[in-house]
């Protein structure tokens, strides 16, 4: 299997995920305990992003999957605020939602049916706050300072596994960069001998697949 049937196959998953999300909201609505699942989507980024940095965010995060191919259809595309990225903001973030997080848990403790429903208000009201971020500026705008997401991109600042690499076959035309859910530049590594190891890659294979001279791969 080359890596452009991997990379198309990924695309074709990661297109139906979003159904996870909207079930477990609506199940949650009868079920609260279910919301104890999102635990899993809280742990994966950053378990993930040891060995393959971002990849959970671009490939098996449901939310990601519901912006990428609903709230997509809707967004300006417009170019996210650099402010959101700082290192300064997403720690502010990380520290507000993870304290109103653990206070909410410490009062529902013991109790199921009450700590599930705290992760399914956290999970529906960051997703809420993200589709209004994807209609003034672009679908993927959250996922610059998700607190998660956050975590993981610094654990892959630090380790910088899965490195794109750019083949002196690039043309420099863009293309990358104009399909690239979070805008990054994967051109300007053309040619790097460590390739292109932005920490907030997604590692979807979006510019695998458009790029129309085959320059750019992961490095397993």
């Amino acid at each position: 299997m080359d890596n452009e049937m991997r990379e198309n196959m990924k695309t074709n998953l990661q297109g139906h995920l979003y159904l996870v999300l909207l079930i477990f909201l609506v199940a949650g609505l009868f079920y609260p305990a279910i919301g104890l699942l999102a635990i899993i989507c809280m742990l994966a980024p950053v378990a993930v992003s040891f060995f393959k940095g971002r990849y959970w965010c671009g490939n098996f995060c449901p939310r990601g999957s519901f912006y990428d191919h609903i709230l997509a259809k809707f967004s300006p595309q417009k170019t996210i605020p650099a402010f959101f990225r700082t290192k300064s903001f997403r720690i502010f973030v990380l520290l507000l939602i993870m304290t109103a997080f653990s206070l909410q848990m410490y009062f529902a403790w013991g109790d199921f049916g009450a700590m599930g429903l705290v992760f399914l208000r956290v999970i529906l009201l960051t997703t809420l706050l993200g589709v209004v971020l994807g209609l003034f500026y672009h679908q993927r705008t959250w996922c610059t300072f998700c607190p998660m997401g956050s975590l993981a991109s610094w654990i892959a600042e630090k380790r910088k596994p899965l490195p794109l690499m750019v083949s002196e076959s690039c043309v420099n035309c863009k293309l990358c960069t104009k399909v690239c859910p979070m805008q990054l530049a994967p051109y300007t590594a053309k040619g790097n001998a460590s390739g292109f190891d932005d920490a907030d890659c997604l590692k979807c294979g979006r510019c695998v697949i458009s790029c129309p001279k085959k320059a750019l791969s992961f490095d397993k």
